[in-house]
């Protein structure tokens, strides 16, 4: 039985292998420019996130790729995302993608914790928020087949990393903006879960067209 998120958690030693997170829109590298796609295709494609667009179109989302497998080397890595995101307003949002760590669900879902605990130790608690994708993404209370599940869903474990600032703007200047959990479910289930997930299948370099 896989672990599972609460609805209300989305509102939102020794050697280690890792390599500096590297910048999607300016790398050639697979991972990197499938969660591109993603992002292009899914996120602003079906209005998942309504205000993501303006800021693909101005170039100011990041999405760097980690290949640390250790938790420690992941919080490494998701360390120095949160100082570039500090020292570069330049940056809105970042997406740290974890190429070869965390695949299984359940350890996913135990890992966020370390997350939040990172924030919190470097005084950034309300600051700066984590969000969380993952291939296997699963909200308490469905099925794994369930389509709404897609609304989580991505094409690697991803940590997103948004400003708290820019979250309670965009919550007072959308209308409805607390309808948008609700609307993203009926659209996924309206869509359906073969579709979404043939959705996520094209988004791969070197997959399906």
């Amino acid at each position: 039985m896989p672990s599972v998120v609460s609805r209300e958690a989305w509102q939102p030693s020794g050697p280690v292998e890792s390599r500096s997170p590297v910048t999607t829109i300016q790398s050639e590298d697979p991972v990197a420019r499938s969660v591109f796609n993603w992002v292009e295709s899914v996120v602003v494609g079906l209005n998942l996130c309504p205000f993501a667009k303006r800021e693909l179109v101005g170039d100011r989302i990041r999405v760097a790729v980690s290949n640390a497998t250790r938790p420690e080397a992941i919080l490494t890595d998701l360390e120095v995302e949160i100082e570039r995101l500090l020292d570069d307003e330049s940056v809105e949002t970042t997406l740290l993608v974890l190429s070869d760590a965390l695949q299984d669900f359940p350890d996913f879902n135990q890992f966020l914790a370390l997350g939040d605990g990172l924030l919190e130790q470097m005084g950034l608690t309300g600051v700066f928020q984590i969000a969380h994708f993952h291939p296997a993404y699963q909200f308490a209370g469905t099925g794994p087949d369930d389509a709404e599940n897609y609304t989580n869903r991505s094409p690697y474990p991803m940590l997103h990393l948004l400003r708290e600032r820019s979250l309670d703007r965009v919550l007072r200047t959308t209308e409805h903006a607390e309808q948008i959990p609700v609307r993203n479910i009926e659209l996924m289930n309206q869509l359906g879960a073969d579709d979404m997930r043939a959705r996520l299948a094209k988004c791969l370099v070197g997959g399906d067209s």
